[in-house]
């Protein structure tokens, strides 16, 4: 029988925290009990935040904690063309199109909108694309590619439902209002979403899908934040025939504003902790995870 397989998969555009901690740990200790793998992946596709002395942390601050993982570490600034790929081959099904707005446009729109009704926004709480990009000609926009104009590259998402149809996923775990078990994924509520650009051919969804299917990845262990974000992912396994992993959404550690911790919010870090004399086992209790 083959082993599970788990991965903890931080961005180096920070340091760790307690929230990561909990991660992590859950991870490792879930691979152990079940003999199974553990893997690492630096999901590094943002090139103006993430940094190698980030990097370097995050394997010095696991080490701290005690856990361990296989080698080599998946680097996904290593891999586009593997998620350029998947986006040609989305292109191929006729699945996805250029947009040109810039953020400032697309603000625009939905503020035209909601000058007459409220514009729907994603789980999130982000505006749904609001353009009508998937409009243009292909002659257009092959001119503008070529004439140098940034783009986003966007799945359509009425199109790609159309050819999935219904879909679910396994929740082991508990989502943000209990939901478990068999659950109906429903991708449309995020849009028409981004899956590439043309400086960097991935996305979030898109090189997470596509990293698990290549890792052999079968229990996704992440926090409830992302639970919603399963709809799309579950989309594009199906579009770009992948097998779907076991998903466990854990909960979440809140500041005491009640808000999640992040590093945008300067949550205080593990490396902070430990020079404060934090020990592995104290991060354990804090993160409420048993030893």
């Amino acid at each position: 029988m083959t082993p599970p397989v788990f991965r903890f998969a931080p961005s180096p555009n920070g340091h760790l925290h307690l929230g990561h901690a909990l991660s992590a740990l859950l991870n490792f200790d879930m691979a152990r009990a079940a003999g199974g793998r553990l893997l690492l992946r630096i999901e590094d596709i943002d090139r103006t935040r993430c940094r190698p002395e980030f990097e370097a942390a995050i394997y010095q601050d696991l080490a701290w904690l005690g856990i361990g993982w296989e080698e080599p570490v998946r680097r996904q600034s290593e891999h586009f063309a593997d998620y350029q790929a998947a986006l040609d081959k989305l292109r191929a099904m006729r699945l996805t199109f250029p947009s040109f707005e810039s953020r400032a446009e697309i603000a625009h729109l939905v503020s035209d909108r909601e000058s007459h009704a409220r514009w729907p926004r994603d789980p999130d709480g982000a505006p749904l694309y609001p353009g009508t990009a998937r409009l243009t000609g292909e002659q257009e926009r092959e001119a503008r590619i070529a004439s140098g104009d940034p783009y986003a590259i966007r799945l359509d998402m009425t199109a790609a439902r159309d050819w999935a149809g219904p879909l679910h996923f396994t929740e082991a775990g508990a989502g943000p209002g209990g939901e478990s078990g068999e659950i109906a994924a429903e991708p449309e509520h995020w849009g028409d979403v981004i899956l590439g650009r043309k400086d960097i051919p991935t996305s979030y969804h898109l090189s997470v899908v596509i990293d698990d299917a290549l890792q052999g990845v079968t229990h996704v262990v992440r926090g409830q934040d992302l639970f919603w974000s399963t709809a799309v992912h579950r989309l594009l396994h199906s579009l770009l025939d992948l097998p779907v992993p076991v998903y466990r959404h854990h909960r979440l550690i809140l500041d005491a504003d009640g808000r999640k911790l992040s590093k945008s919010t300067a949550a205080t870090g593990l490396r902070e902790l430990r020079a404060q004399g934090v020990t592995p086992a104290d991060i354990r209790r804090l993160a409420g995870v048993a030893e």
